[in-house]
């Protein structure tokens, strides 16, 4: 089909405004016609001027008749907009292509998970088989296979073992408003003590308002200041987070392994506002020398940055301060481990809001015209 209409859901929002700046910088609203959806807004103009163009009226979410008009729908709205409006859209016989930033169609049968540098391939098999339905990954799975693709490209890996750390703003935007809330909380807490304070009576002064009900815990439902939450997501079987889960099912999903890839590990949120983190135990299949790893991992794909396993560089190049906000793919502490020569460690990290939501949809965009 040409492709000419693009509909945009769910533009408001956090992932929404990454994805519209990354859209802008990349002229992607050079492509085709693009109108805007909202929930909220309908009817109201929107000054598209810093995108370089007009988009007209805002349209109403709900409107399945002005929905089913659109070649492509993008959407960053939710799941539970997904859940509501695709099978409605197939249900009146709408042929398009609906790329989400939502985890509610991954798993679908009919859906591909979209993450273009590492699975390419599995996107044009899908496109040539007819399928319509691309969804981007859970962010610390795609930021993981982003980082040790060299090794899975030559399938060397075994099994991983994972430790993720992760940014206040991957539970949403409410959520890294109520961090910093929180923050500024237990500052304002401290100050009204008005005493010269030990560190011991500090500490004993700063975990007493984390554990008051009074501290603002609306969205995370506990304190993240001062603190970390080893749970995210509901819980699922075997003792894991629904979160944890992921890394094994959707990594051999993205990769459409023949034989799984086992991927498990503990998922953790930590007072952070932008940029997921996590530490890897890598089991290769076979002893490979370090500088011919290293090798494999820095030319994998353009956005991988492999920092040297030094104190002073791993400091000041491999952290969320130096990472946010950019399409940087840091990975260090590369090393082998006492546990065997076939056992790695590494650290990697990025940006959430980038390659784990909005880069990979845009980059889908474009795969379609291309």
């Amino acid at each position: 089909m040409q492709i000419k209409k693009i509909g945009i859901v769910g533009w408001r929002g956090m992932v929404g405004q990454v994805l519209m700046e990354r859209m802008q910088a990349e002229n992607d609203f050079a492509l085709g016609d693009y109108t805007l959806f909202s929930a909220s807004a309908t009817g109201q103009s929107f000054d598209g001027k810093m995108y370089g163009r007009d988009f007209g009226k805002i349209l109403d979410a709900a409107d399945i008749n002005a929905l089913k008009k659109m070649d492509v729908i993008l959407t960053c709205q939710g799941g539970d907009y997904s859940k509501q409006y695709y099978p409605l859209l197939k249900r009146q016989g709408w042929h398009g292509y609906w790329i989400d930033a939502a985890s509610a169609l991954r798993m679908e049968k009919d859906s591909t998970i979209i993450l273009d540098p590492v699975n390419m391939h599995v996107i044009k098999q899908a496109l040539q088989r007819g399928e319509k339905t691309f969804v981007g990954g859970n962010c610390t799975v795609s930021l993981m296979l982003m980082a040790i693709q060299g090794l899975l490209k030559e399938g060397l890996v075994e099994w991983i073992s994972t430790m993720t750390y992760q940014a206040a703003s991957g539970a949403g935007a409410k959520n890294m408003e109520e961090l910093v809330a929180q923050y500024d909380w237990v500052g304002r807490g401290i100050q009204k003590l008005n005493t010269a304070q030990s560190a011991l009576e500090l500490e004993k002064n700063v975990t007493s308002l984390i554990r008051a009900n009074q501290i603002p815990h609306d969205h995370f439902g506990y304190s993240l200041a001062y603190s970390l939450l080893p749970w995210i997501d509901s819980e699922y079987e075997m003792g894991q987070s629904r979160e944890e889960w992921k890394g094994f099912a959707e990594t051999n999903k993205i990769l459409q392994t023949t034989r799984p890839i086992p991927v498990d590990g503990t998922c953790v949120r930590v007072g952070v506002l932008r940029c997921h983190s996590q530490g890897l135990t890598i089991k290769m299949k076979q002893d490979i020398p370090l500088p011919e790893i290293e090798g494999m991992l820095k030319e994998a794909n353009s956005w991988v940055k492999l920092v040297s396993n030094k104190k002073d560089v791993t400091l000041t190049q491999l952290t969320p301060a130096a990472i946010s906000g950019t399409l940087t793919i840091g990975l260090g502490r590369v090393r082998k481990m006492r546990l065997g020569e076939s056992f790695l460690n590494a650290f990697t990290l990025g940006d959430q809001l980038l390659w784990g939501a909005a880069e990979p949809l845009r980059r889908m965009l474009r795969i379609l015209f291309e």
